[in-house]
């Protein structure tokens, strides 16, 4: 019984000193990954918007949205974060798009935990790039083994269909999301 108690009291002292351990270093390191992950939204809305020089973030809308001007404080457009699911968990994206929400500018991704050498393929120029100067009306389309013939295709990833498929859907969500904050926002 004595044995049985020490070893009760060894292990709860155990943890308590790796919990007060992890407490710690998450004290220190948080305000260090909030700066980092800032710096890197920051990054970001400048790499989907190149003419931009400057943004101000669009508060209340119920997800991250920032509005972009050029040099001589003209729109540029909107960049948003938008995430969905991906094959491996959770797709994080930074969409750019136009003042009128009828191109994308570009898109880059923030996070993604998809497969190596298969899904991380959306992190690739020859994916990334189809998104460049695409038309997202009515929505973006996904096609499959042929080259895309319309303004708003796709062709998917060989052997990622589904990571892909996240994209398109993380991309869509978002496009109509901010469609529908414009008009509310118009309707006032």
């Amino acid at each position: 019984m004595k044995q049985v108690v020490h070893i009760i009291a060894t292990l709860t002292l155990i943890g308590v000193i790796a919990g007060g351990s992890l407490s710690l270093v998450n004290n220190w390191g948080a305000p260090r990954i909030a700066i980092n992950q800032k710096a890197e939204t920051e990054r970001a809305i400048f790499l989907v918007h190149l003419d931009g020089k400057k943004y101000e973030e669009i508060k209340n809308a119920g997800f991250e949205i920032y509005k972009v001007f050029d040099e001589t404080d003209k729109s540029a457009g909107y960049s948003l974060v938008y995430s969905g699911n991906g094959f491996q968990g959770k797709i994080k994206l930074m969409i750019g798009l136009s003042d009128d929400i009828n191109k994308i500018t570009s898109i880059e991704v923030l996070e993604q935990s998809e497969t190596p050498g298969l899904g991380t393929k959306i992190l690739e120029p020859p994916y990334k790039d189809q998104y460049n100067g695409l038309t997202p009306t009515p929505s973006i389309k996904l096609v499959k083994g042929i080259k895309p013939s319309n303004p708003n295709e796709v062709q998917s990833i060989t052997g990622a269909t589904i990571s892909s498929r996240a994209v398109v859907t993380i991309v869509n969500d978002g496009v109509a999301k901010l469609r529908a904050l414009e008009n509310k926002e118009a309707s006032k």
